[in-house]
């Protein structure tokens, strides 16, 4: 971590040799911050217990409240994840998008201190070039996910606006400002997609309309529908 008068690099993330820095910096234990397409985010190797610790001091974040993943594909989501009962067709029309998805961990997530208060893990898949090419190259682990704020407070579209997080992180990729509109920092709609058969929204987000759309359209029930029959 750096200390706390230092500024950490500043990069452009359009750059060519942009992935490789953020790599480096992910296989050495560091977090980082960089854009998605919702709002800019914290990233650091998911397996790597003192990366997520440092993630949740960083971030001043309950260590019992859980985080997401961010992985490359449908077949990362079913190796770190239990969807067995989630059809193709669902999760590819879900995917990729400002949507994460809850289900049962897989062994392949191994670190005790990811979300330790739960079985499940929060998975996403950005639609965003940079994210998508970083997790690409760096397929060693997936990696944790969250927003480049202090808890509680509201949502980053530039990195200006988490400047107090700067001296904690490794490297900051610069995309400039994500969006004019404020909706965005609503973030990711999160949904559990844990149960066979039903649903439960665990945050609005942007995207809600669209995925109730999607989860009505294969049939999926909600949890509160079915406990009020």
């Amino acid at each position: 971590m750096q200390s706390s008068n230092q500024i950490p690099p500043i990069h452009n993330a359009n750059d060519d040799n942009s992935l490789g820095i953020a790599a480096h910096y992910l296989k050495s234990g560091s977090v980082i911050a960089l854009p998605t397409d919702t709002v800019y985010g914290l990233a650091c190797d998911a397996n790597n217990e003192t990366a997520i610790k440092k993630l949740y001091t960083i971030k001043g974040r309950d260590f019992h409240k859980p985080v997401a993943i961010c992985v490359r594909n449908l077949a990362d989501l079913k190796k770190y994840g239990r969807a067995e009962h989630l059809s193709d067709t669902l999760l590819e029309k879900l995917l990729p998008g400002p949507i994460t998805i809850v289900i049962e961990r897989s062994k392949h997530l191994s670190n005790p201190f990811l979300n330790p208060s739960t079985s499940k893990i929060g998975i996403r898949i950005p639609n965003f070039k940079f994210i998508q090419d970083l997790c690409k190259i760096y397929n060693e682990q997936p990696l944790a996910l969250t927003s480049a704020n202090r808890s509680s407070e509201k949502s980053s579209l530039n990195i200006k606006e988490f400047e107090c997080l700067w001296p904690s992180l490794g490297g900051i990729f610069d995309c400039g400002h994500i969006s004019l509109s404020e909706e965005r920092r609503s973030a990711s709609t999160v949904v559990d997609l844990s149960v066979p058969g039903l649903y439960k929204i665990v945050r609005e987000g942007v995207a809600l309309k669209f995925t109730l759309d999607v989860l009505n359209e294969h049939g999926l029930q909600s949890f509160e529908s079915l406990a009020s029959c």
